[in-house]
């Protein structure tokens, strides 16, 4: 079992979980390094709570082994995992001040009085909660309990600490003042971290890695600018956020890279291509593309005509038809805008080659 105040190095081989004649996962390997930030993301009922509730020991897997610094702990109890875990709804107890909230994990591992009140009073001030440890938790606010959790998961200094989505119930300006708060005590504690939502951007925000979970499967495990930029499928490539797909001809594997036909215009593709041969699609992320009245010289482009647009304050989302019928996007400034569709004549739309990769064209 992993020492206190040690970050711990998980590895999960094979692990499926059937709900009766329903698989939540299937056959899902992967390690955890060593005091890393990992985030579990993908839509509801993808699997990556039920993989967190069998990292906490709450749930036994069906099939495979999960081990903890090369100790297998597959059956070993949550209570005798060294893992702290804050939920969803934080579960505080009511009827117990800041201060004995935190306190309760090492009155359970019974560690001495004094140890306890120097352990709780670091985790108040690293927390940011100071003059609050008397208080009770309906006398805080959303934040402040979260703080409380966060503070008496990570009190007994656990190898892993697990988040089960805990900003769900924030609103927007304090999930991002949590999330800053959460990439603090991560870099100070060293503690790992594994981290399950929904929200793509707090999760490209936060982490080390991502893990891309969908019908119980594993898709990708990358930094959050490999998944981001060099996603492994489609539906990685449109989960992650907006997404333009230009269907291409004629694709061939050329120097670490690729060429192929958009609408009978030639078309490169730098870096990131797979083994697709024949037809493919084309997808670049839409910041990565600009308007044009022509492509310069040797520049990937492609003539579209503008349909409508979105106002988003500082700029304006240009939605775009190309000849073939492709849809597209792109965020323009205001003005821009204004001109492409008043003047309603036909545009280009041009982007770097290395900014595009490819996808097989069935998705």
């Amino acid at each position: 079992m992993t020492q206190p105040g040690r970050a711990a190095e998980i590895k999960a081989i094979g692990i499926g979980k059937s709900f009766g004649s329903f698989r939540a996962l299937h056959d899902l390997s992967l390690d955890i390094g060593r005091g890393e930030f990992l985030t579990l993301l993908g839509p509801s009922g993808s699997g990556k709570t039920t993989f967190l509730m069998i990292l906490a020991g709450f749930i036994p897997p069906s099939t495979g082994r999960l081990f903890s610094d090369g100790m297998d702990i597959t059956a070993q109890p949550a209570e005798k995992r060294s893992a702290g875990m804050v939920f969803q709804g934080y579960a505080l107890f009511p009827h117990m001040s800041v201060e004995a909230n935190i306190a309760f994990p090492l009155k359970v591992r019974k560690r001495s009085a004094e140890d306890i009140r120097k352990r709780v009073g670091e985790m108040i001030e690293r927390v940011g909660l100071t003059g609050h440890g008397h208080k009770l938790p309906s006398q805080l606010s959303g934040g402040q309990q979260q703080r409380v959790a966060l503070a008496r998961a990570l009190v007994f200094e656990p190898g892993v600490l697990l988040l089960d989505e805990p900003f769900s119930a924030l609103d927007k300006g304090l999930r991002g003042q949590m999330q800053a708060e959460m990439k603090r005590l991560h870099q100070e504690t060293g503690t790992t971290f594994v981290f399950v939502t929904h929200d793509q951007s707090e999760a490209l925000a936060l982490s080390s890695r991502v893990a891309i979970f969908n019908h119980g499967e594993l898709l990708q495990v990358a930094a959050p600018q490999d998944v981001y930029d060099r996603p492994a499928n489609r539906f990685v490539a449109e989960f992650l956020g907006e997404i333009n797909m230009l269907p291409l001809a004629d694709v061939r594997q050329e120097n670490g890279g690729a060429t192929g036909t958009c609408e009978g215009r030639p078309v490169r593709i730098g870096t990131g291509t797979n083994d697709a041969g024949g037809s493919a699609m084309l997808a670049i992320r839409p910041e990565y593309m600009a308007l044009a009245t022509a492509p310069a010289s040797g520049e990937n482009g492609i003539a579209a005509k503008a349909t409508g647009a979105t106002y988003l304050g500082s700029a304006t989302k240009l939605e775009l038809a190309t000849a073939g019928g492709a849809k597209v996007s792109v965020s323009v400034p205001n003005d821009v805008a204004s001109r492409a569709l008043s003047e309603g004549h036909p545009l280009w739309l041009t982007w770097p080659a290395e900014r595009g990769f490819l996808l097989p064209a069935g998705g």
